[in-house]
């Protein structure tokens, strides 16, 4: 089958790219190295779209949060990935989380069925001179490959550190120690629409003097060493790790993800307070099969070497037996200074046959990455079929991620960056404070029913 579009990568950003160009009838090689002899820092299989960290595409409430609203807007595109995220939900409170080996398994059936799509395993090392491109391999793109894309762009690409959270057996945990619970108990109804019961989490509460301990080991285990170029590479807010969190503060972890707040332990009840106290600190697992055999420690992501891992958090109550499937890693990730380099259909400016796509235009996040896709992929199929592009309302979420990355965000000090309603024009200034979240999402809800027509 000759192609009209290449795509190199098969991650998220590149299966949503493939898909959308596909379900339109365009031809497509998609181009994934891994299942050809080579493979990552990170992945563990060489299925398409596979997570390498969480399990969770986080809130998917689209009345109240931007991410939420992402998927809503994906969703209302026909999208590949949150079709598959429907089949392979697990329960996770009002978050969408997925069984991961039934993601990628669901992305890569679709796309197998789809009879203008070929999927190649092969590694790409230099980038095409012509033809219609889309790059979307990601923050670890294979070095002879980022070198080309080095010398296309005329500038080195950025550098951040992204790190994986340990996996634990569910029949390992202590759940005379640990209790089921989400926290306010939010979520509930959607959980149980699922299937699940409301009590999304498992919850590993600690006193006081458990907390300070904890956190003495984190600080003192012992650490990944750092190679000479990762020196100086800075860490991404969202995938800090767990130990450098500690470093910031005493109170640093009790405000982040051991915040034990709305978590009520009842193996704590008392006749005062029958349905128990809150933990002074808390450490959550969230469900990361369809099983329910495996959980992940969330916010958990670390570079304590492995053996440390498996010593300091064993020290966790309810953890004290506790077998992992998988322990945390870190690798170092790349993007490109996406508003000096791209114009704002995601093209290369020095050669704009190239789009590019996903993490490695510095969008944060599995939706996020697979937004910026599936936009690639719109902007080349109204490309070959000479329509003109109309891009989606910059009071969406796919308008705000689309602008922040093609010229919007400073490119001086350009990071990774999730979806978030601080990218959104602001609403009426008549609008009330604890408002302002629904006038986001209903404004954009309603700015996108004029829009999707014109994507075809």
């Amino acid at each position: 089958m000759t192609h009209q579009v290449h795509i190199i990568g098969g991650g998220m950003a590149g299966s949503e790219a493939a898909w959308q160009l596909a379900r339109r009838g365009i031809r497509v090689r998609l181009s994934e190295m891994r299942g050809s002899g080579d493979s990552t820092a990170a992945h563990n299989s060489d299925g398409l779209a596979e997570l390498v960290c969480s399990n969770s595409f986080r809130s998917d409430d689209d009345e109240k949060n931007a991410v939420g609203l992402l998927h809503y807007e994906m969703r209302a595109c026909e999208s590949l990935l949150m079709t598959a995220a429907a089949k392979a939900r697990v329960p996770a409170g009002s978050a969408l989380a997925v069984d991961r080996d039934v993601f990628s398994a669901e992305v890569e059936a679709l796309l197998r069925a789809q009879p203008t799509l070929e999927i190649v395993r092969e590694r790409v090392d230099i980038l095409p001179t012509d033809g219609f491109t889309i790059v979307a391999t990601g923050p670890l793109t294979a070095p002879a490959l980022a070198s080309s894309i080095g010398a296309a762009t005329g500038a080195e690409s950025l550098a951040f550190f992204d790190a994986i959270a340990p996996i634990v057996y569910r029949e390992s945990i202590d759940m005379g120690v640990a209790w089921m619970a989400s926290r306010w108990d939010k979520g509930a109804e959607a959980s149980l629409a699922m299937g699940g019961d409301g009590r999304d989490y498992i919850n590993c509460p600690m006193t006081r003097p458990q907390y300070e301990a904890f956190r003495e080991e984190l600080l003192a285990g012992e650490k990944t060493e750092f190679k000479e170029w990762e020196a100086s590479t800075p860490y991404f807010d969202g995938c800090m790790p767990i130990e450098v969190m500690a470093s910031r503060g005493v109170e640093t972890l009790r405000f982040g993800p051991m915040k034990p707040v709305g978590l009520d332990n009842p193996h704590w009840a008392t006749a005062e307070h029958p349905n128990g106290r809150w933990p002074y600190a808390v450490v959550q697992l969230r469900q990361d099969n369809k099983l329910g055999t495996l959980w992940n420690m969330v916010g958990f992501q670390t570079k304590l070497k492995h053996a440390e891992q498996v010593r300091v958090f064993r020290t966790i109550p309810g953890l004290e037996q506790a077998e992992f499937a998988r322990l945390g890693g870190l690798h170092r990730n790349t993007f490109l200074n996406s508003p000096t380099l791209l114009d704002r259909q995601l093209r290369l400016k020095s050669a704009p046959h190239i789009r590019f796509a996903g993490q490695i235009t510095g969008c944060e996040g599995y939706v996020e990455s697979g937004a910026v896709g599936l936009l690639a992929g719109m902007m080349t199929a109204a490309e070959i079929a000479g329509r003109e592009w109309t891009p989606p309302p910059r009071t969406s979420a796919l308008g705000a991620l689309l602008a922040h990355i093609t010229g919007d965000a400073e490119a001086e000090t350009y990071q990774p960056m999730n979806v978030n309603f601080g990218l959104f024009p602001p609403p009426d200034p008549s609008t009330k404070k604890k408002q302002r979240k629904e006038a986001y999402t209903a404004r954009a809800k309603a700015d996108l029913v004029g829009w999707l027509p014109s994507v075809g």
